[in-house]
């Protein structure tokens, strides 16, 4: 005869309503036989009293073929609306021996210490999910003991939610199709106060026939495994999520955001007020510190609950959780009913009335100090309210990692902050901020900072005044960004300057340009140059012809728009960048008239990675032919039409309108090389000035004019001429064939010359000498009073 486990339902008139598949193969009856017989048919003897007292002991069945079947029976009641037993569900195990009589009760089996000391749960269910044995621990979890639930309906035990209903379709779905199912749940449990991760088996019972009669399973409380991982994702979330830009205030608001709600119900970060200067942090203060909230957030939409608006200082007292933790540089927690955050709460509650209701029922906060190297920035904070746990010592490891993440990535930001400040304060103090007056262009300029993480580059630009009112236009671009860029352009812009005084042609300015930057490379130092590779695009305008030479030194060709509207870009060649050597540089002269436009640019106004060089400057001809107010208007437009919607490189654009000096403000006068012409010379002079109303400025025109003139005839060589410009100044300029320049020197008491230049030089604004292709030219200007 087959011995297997077996349960039957009997009602409180002792009729089967239920039989089990194993209470078929276990006394012979099938369902249709036993289902509706009184059980006393079954038996084959009366029951002990003892046993049915204790709802529990051997019973002798009569099995269908006859023959008596001892058994150990457990009986459970079925409890009715009125709390009083409807039924009875009766699990029965066959006996090792035949019963002669009761025998005291023997020690469980190995098998049954096993399932009950388990230090899972584990729980045996028939195929109607109705329980059948719960362990020690199940029932702890459940919160009754094993015969409460014993015949019970799975549903019946457990509120209804989402993890429930789970729960029951996986037992269903065993019972149904008799394979086993594995499942990580976090879910509650009866006696339970918080929600735990649980990892669930279950498998089917089987009988001999294959047959499932049961449905067994086993949960493991995972909680301390699951919440390790939620942390290590924490943790990697954090590795990506914060310090995706070099912005303090976003850095703090990306850790706020992974602190939301995972960890906390609301966090806070408040920084010392010196970070979000350019200062080096002071001494740490004694006392009260205050800290400048810059992000915070919460659960609730709006973060109602904060105390200290956004922007806001706050001054924390030294018991606080917060200056607790700065002082003691790690994590402080604290607790409702602690007398600390007792008075941290009333503070933010006094502080705050108005968030009172948003922060009910907060009972546990963590403060971590956020540092970096060495150096403490400010300090996170994080509330629970809803969160059912308080923070422990697993908490303040995390936030501790946390906020060390974040610090570093604040003080990155705060560094970057500072050196860009440092560059483009540099960069503001070498360019220039009010271009000199001179009369020869129109100009307008734009000069905006790269906004990209790799900093502020070398863009620059310059307006110089030339002798003869001609005007020397540059722009350049240096390699790579940061201080060390801005500083490079600094000594080119000041090199370009210091050779555009001597007055040389575009070309030949670039070669010693050049030079000096190839003699900076080959230094013994063993430093890389900056210089190496900058590009440079000097241009000279001369009002009087109406030309304009240039030169570049791997630098984008300028674009020209003509007074009838057409554009274009200067055919020419770019030439190598400055120390690369090898290549001359070629200048280009073109003659403009009147009103043409000359725009000079760098490649960050047309060049980006994803962006057509050739399209770009086709865009640039036609926003530079746009209708505007103004040339400051035009440079606002150009560059809303062309430049780049997130520019990774530097932009500097320079516009300038040229002018003309017609020849009623020039005169000019071939001078035969005798003596005997100076005193000609000095009349002609004297005439123009009257013509142009100038009378008051004669007189030291008359002495320059015959220092001049008289040098030339004497030291120079033919041909020799003479010209005056009236411009915004006077200027006598007179040319000679030789090169040799010219050079002041003191005269002794007894000499009777060598004063010419030297008087030049004190009756005159500022003179100097030119090379041209012929020879020189020696020129004085005198300054004139503003037209009334």
């Amino acid at each position: 005869m087959e011995q297997a486990s077996a349960a039957a339902v009997i009602n409180a008139r002792g009729i089967v309503t239920g039989w089990s598949d194993g209470a078929r193969t276990l006394t012979g009856y099938p369902a249709e036989e036993a289902v509706g017989r009184s059980v006393a048919a079954l038996l084959a003897e009366p029951p002990a009293t003892t046993a049915l007292a204790a709802l529990a002991g051997p019973l002798v069945l009569r099995h269908r073929d006859g023959t008596p079947l001892p058994l150990t029976v457990r009986a459970c009641p079925v409890l009715g609306a009125d709390g009083a037993p409807d039924g009875y569900v009766l699990t029965a195990e066959p006996l090792a021996e035949p019963l002669a009589e009761p025998a005291p009760a023997s020690a469980p089996s190995l098998a049954e210490q096993a399932f009950q000391q388990a230090s899972m749960s584990l729980s045996v269910f028939d195929t109607e999910q109705r329980y059948l044995r719960l362990n020690e621990v199940a029932c702890r979890v459940m919160g009754v003991p094993e015969d409460v639930l014993i015949g019970r309906f799975f549903p019946e035990s457990v509120e209804d939610a989402e993890h429930s209903h789970s729960f029951l379709s996986n037992l269903r779905l065993v019972a149904e199709t008799g394979r086993p199912v594995r499942y990580n749940s976090w879910a509650g449990a009866p006696a339970l106060n918080r929600e735990h991760a649980w990892s669930i088996e279950m498998w089917p019972l089987k009988d001999d026939s294959g047959g499932v009669t049961g449905v067994a399973l086993a949960a493991f409380d995972s909680t301390e495994q699951y919440l390790a991982q939620q942390r290590l994702a924490l943790l990697n979330e954090a590795a990506v999520g914060i310090g995706t830009t070099l912005d303090v205030v976003r850095t703090a608001e990306e850790l706020v955001e992974i602190l939301v709600p995972r960890y906390a119900d609301f966090a806070s970060v408040d920084l010392l007020p010196w970070v979000l200067g350019a200062d080096e942090p002071p001494p740490a203060p004694d006392g009260e510190i205050v800290l400048r909230r810059v992000a915070h957030g919460s659960v609730e939409e709006g973060t109602p609950g904060a105390a200290v608006r956004l922007g806001q200082t706050d001054v924390y007292e030294p018991s606080s959780p917060p200056v607790r933790a700065l002082r003691e540089g790690r994590a402080v927690r604290s607790q409702a009913g602690e007398p600390d955050f007792v008075r941290w709460v009333a503070d933010r509650n006094a502080r705050s009335p108005e968030g009172i209701p948003h922060r009910k029922g907060v009972h546990s906060m963590i403060a971590v100090p956020l540092r970096a190297r060495g150096t403490t920035l400010g300090v996170a904070v994080g509330v629970r309210m809803a969160h059912p746990d308080d923070y422990v010592a697993d908490d303040a490891v995390l936030a501790e990692e946390l906020a060390s993440r974040a610090a570093v990535c604040i003080d990155n930001a705060r560094r970057f902050a500072r050196e860009r400040s440092t560059a483009l304060a540099l960069q503001h103090s070498l360019l220039p901020r009010d271009l000199p007056g001179q009369a020869a262009v129109e100009v307008a300029h734009r000069y905006l900072p790269s906004g990209s993480l790799a900093g502020i580059g070398g863009d620059w630009f310059d307006v110089i005044p030339l002798s003869g009112s001609r005007v020397a236009l540059v722009v350049g671009d240096v390699v790579g960004h940061g201080i060390p860029s801005s500083a490079t352009m600094g000594r080119l812009c000041t090199a370009v300057r210091t050779l555009a005084d001597v007055d040389l042609p575009p070309d030949e300015l670039l070669t010693h340009l050049d030079d000096l930057v190839t003699h900076l490379a080959t230094d013994d130092t063993g430093d890389e140059v900056a210089e190496l590779g900058a590009t440079c695009l000097y241009a000279v305008y001369d009002p009087v012809s109406r030309h304009l030479t240039m030169a570049a030194a791997g630098h984008p060709p300028p674009a020209v728009v003509l007074p009838d509207g057409t554009a274009s870009l200067v055919p020419m060649t770019a030439g190598p960048p400055l120390g690369v050597g090898g290549l001359p540089f070629e200048a280009v002269e073109l003659e403009l008239p009147e009103g043409a436009v000359v725009a000079l640019y760098t490649d960050g106004l047309i060049e980006d990675r994803d962006r057509d060089v050739d399209h770009a400057t086709a865009e640039l001809c036609r926003a530079l032919t746009a209708s505007a107010e103004s040339l400051d208007a035009l440079c606002d437009s150009v560059l809303k039409a062309v430049m780049p919607e997130e520019p990774s490189d530097d932009v500097a654009l320079l516009l300038a309108r040229t002018r003309a000096l017609g020849a009623d403000r020039v005169a000019t006068w071939d001078i035969e090389p005798d003596p005997a012409h100076v005193a000609g010379a000095r009349q002609a002079a004297t005439e123009q000035l009257t013509a142009w109303g100038l009378d008051e400025e004669a007189f030291v025109t008359e002495l320059v004019v015959s220092e001049l003139v008289t040098n030339a005839i004497r030291y120079g060589e033919p041909p020799i001429q003479l010209r005056l410009i009236r411009d915004r100044a006077l200027i006598c300029e007179v040319s000679d064939g030789s090169s040799t320049s010219p050079h002041l020197r003191r005269a002794h008491a007894y000499d009777e010359g060598g004063r010419g230049l030297l008087l030049v030089a004190q009756l005159t604004q500022r003179w100097g000498s030119r090379q041209t292709g012929s020879g020189k030219t020696i020129w004085a200007e005198q300054p004139l009073p503003p037209p009334g």
